[in-house]
């Protein structure tokens, strides 16, 4: 059974929706996560990045955490958002690469930073801390 263009475009926006429908919900998944962003990453103690592509910003509270939390996370133009609304608020931006890169890939937001990582976390946290003058825990 073939089907002309016209029944495979019919089909296909029967069961995808319309163009304009598609766009309007990806613009407002794309709204959401910008909120979203704006209120997790000032909560941030850092954010790994490399100069452009990745960003991830990590939360530690020793005395509720058991291992530091990812709260936001972003490729690309969402990285560079990260990083704009993490100097707005001072936090912290180091640049580690290769940690950006495995972070990203590895954690979801909400969760921990898994146990390959956490030497090298451990280490941008104590830098962070060093220049902020508190005391690592």
């Amino acid at each position: 059974l073939k089907m002309t263009k016209q029944e495979v475009k019919d089909e296909r926006k029967a069961s995808e929706g319309d163009t304009e429908t598609k766009r309007r919900r990806l613009s407002m998944a794309r709204e959401l996560l910008l909120q979203r962003l704006q209120v997790d990453v000032p909560r941030a103690d850092v954010v790994v990045a490399n100069p452009t592509h990745f960003a991830v910003a990590l939360r530690y509270d020793a005395q509720t955490m058991r291992a530091p939390r990812v709260v936001a996370k972003g490729a690309d133009h969402v990285a560079i958002r990260i990083r704009l609304i993490a100097a707005a608020h001072n936090v912290p931006i180091v640049e580690r690469p290769p940690l950006a890169r495995a972070l990203y890939y590895a954690v979801e937001p909400g969760q921990e930073v898994p146990v390959e990582h956490y030497e090298a976390v451990a280490e941008v946290l104590a830098y962070v801390y060093r220049l902020e003058g508190r005391a690592a825990s």
